[in-house]
């Protein structure tokens, strides 16, 4: 092959090399998702109450409500697409999804690599535990003894700012450590506000929360370098949170009221 024509073939290489850049990094739009009738939604469906899959084998919870209301924001069809706690991120920055609503806690490490949407939910992690227990504080907790799951994020933080006469049950996970608050064994346990939402329908009225010790936003992600889009999905939660409709999905999956914390965050 001579030398003309190798520089040549480099040089289409190149081109096409560049073009398919260009392609990938082209920026994200909500007409250009309108214009293709479908958004693509990366979704945990084994995160409940968030994500999770119905009786009928469908993508629902809390996650698919906030997606499907997107979609009617918009006037597009959703196309929902189950991905895992790893391989999420990879999904999104490889554009076999358009955006994530998927139980994505707001961290500046992830932001590194991808860009949120203003804070559309939250876990807050607090000590709960029986109604008529004195517990405000962690200094209220001497004496008194805590259940919580093994090395989970709860049992880190509570070891942190419990008093040192309290005592830390440690259980191998939540589901044991709810059996053991549920039989007494135990009359606090600290645990996310999620897992309550579960004690609170097998046993209403018997316990209520203490106080919180951490809390965790969560954001829709898109790819970085989409700031109207970015724009949009944050109007659009702007907007369900001022006409309630983001109120009414958090009270079917979980409960209770839209944290403050989340009403109040801005990213």
């Amino acid at each position: 092959m001579s030398i003309s024509r190798r520089m040549m073939l480099a040089a289409i290489g190149a081109g096409l090399i560049v073009g398919a850049v260009a392609t990938t990094a082209a920026a994200q739009t909500v007409d250009s998702i309108k214009k293709a009738g479908t958004l693509k939604i990366g979704m945990l469906v084994d995160f409940p109450p968030f994500g999770l899959t119905n009786a009928n084998n469908e993508p629902d919870g809390y996650d698919a409500d906030v997606a499907k209301l997107l979609g009617k924001e918009w006037g597009v069809d959703i196309q929902i697409v189950p991905v895992s706690g790893p391989n999420r991120i990879p999904y999104l920055q490889s554009n076999q999804v358009d955006i994530l609503i998927a139980g994505l806690g707001i961290t500046e490490e992830r932001k590194k690599s991808i860009d949120y949407s203003r804070p559309y939910a939250g876990i807050s992690i607090g000590v709960f535990g029986v109604k008529d227990a004195n517990v405000t504080k962690a200094e209220d907790l001497s004496g008194k003894t805590i259940g919580v799951a093994r090395a989970s994020t709860q049992d880190t933080a509570l070891t942190k700012i419990a008093p040192k006469d309290a005592t830390i049950q440690r259980f191998d996970d939540d589901a044991s450590a709810v059996q053991a608050l549920l039989s007494g064994q135990v009359e606090l346990m600290g645990v996310s506000n999620v897992v309550f939402a579960q004690i609170e329908k097998a046993a209403p009225g018997r316990f209520d929360q203490k106080f919180v010790f951490n809390q965790q936003l969560q954001g829709i992600a898109m790819r970085k370098g989409n700031p109207e889009l970015q724009s949009a999905i944050n109007d659009f939660i702007v907007k369900v949170m001022n006409d309630g409709e983001l109120e009414k999905i958090h009270e079917k999956w979980l409960g209770s009221p839209l944290p403050q914390f989340v009403k109040d965050a801005k990213n």
